[in-house]
């Protein structure tokens, strides 16, 4: 049946980002699909991590800051004994500096890099050897909207997402015949702690709603059906591909 298809039972997700906002309705609801989960943030989520273990899984914090390379190379080697091996990895982890791009600073612009691309580029690494040996897995990457347009005054954060983007479908060629499919999820406008200040501004907000077909914020929980679908079984045969969640905005 091809709902069965969707279902994650068994399985072993990590989420970076994990605990907030998108990286936390992702994580819930591969829970509810039936995957036991890893939570990577710098901050824990005990009631998230109760929500999940209410649901019958199994669910582990580790705190991480992905701006630490050396943290973050450890992360998948000291977490995949624990877990009991590793078939989802969700690349959600980001940070944004919105600053005007003749006067962003170079230490914004390796922080946003160090998070956003570099982080992910070393967590798909040692997911990758592991997906690779037994012949299946998961990976999938939280770009943006903004993989695809330039934005306001966040060069980094534009950049950053772009070149996710790219690495994606590289790591798609390398590995679609080996049984790891590599994707991504393109969010659009979400009303998380990471757009507050675009919320927050009531001419800013009602001018990026006027272009959403939707006419409204995207909810996390909107974001969840996708990250299942690229998580499970029913895509298989989808490779190197970037689902956006953006309410129709790029097609306006």
């Amino acid at each position: 049946m091809i709902l069965d298809k969707f279902k994650l039972d068994g399985k072993k997700a990590l989420v970076t980002g994990g605990t907030k906002g998108l990286g936390k309705a992702i994580a819930l609801a591969l829970a509810q699909a039936g995957s036991d989960i890893t939570l990577v943030s710098r901050g824990d989520n005990p009631e998230l991590r109760d929500e999940i273990k209410a649901l019958g899984r199994l669910c582990w914090h580790h705190a991480a800051d992905l701006s630490d390379r050396g943290q973050t190379q450890k992360i998948i080697p000291s977490l995949a004994e624990q877990m009991g091996g590793l078939d989802i990895l969700v690349n959600c982890a980001g940070i944004i500096t919105r600053m005007s791009n003749e006067e962003f600073p170079e230490s914004a612009w390796d922080f946003n890099l160090e998070v956003n691309l570099n982080a992910a580029m070393l967590m798909i690494q040692a997911a990758a050897r592991l997906m690779i040996e037994k012949g299946y897995g998961k990976i999938i990457n939280v770009a943006s909207i903004l993989s695809f347009q330039g934005g306001l005054n966040v060069p980094a954060y534009a950049a950053s997402k772009h070149a996710l983007v790219g690495l994606t479908r590289s790591c798609c060629n390398a590995w679609a015949d080996k049984g790891v499919n590599v994707n991504a999820i393109a969010p659009g406008f979400f009303a998380t702690d990471f757009t507050q200040a675009l919320q927050d501004d009531p001419e800013r907000s009602a001018a990026l709603m006027a272009r959403v077909p939707a006419k409204r914020w995207g909810n996390a929980e909107d974001i969840g059906g996708a990250a299942v679908y690229l998580a499970s079984a029913a895509s298989d045969f989808v490779h190197g591909a970037t689902l956006t969640v953006d309410g129709g905005w790029l097609a306006n």
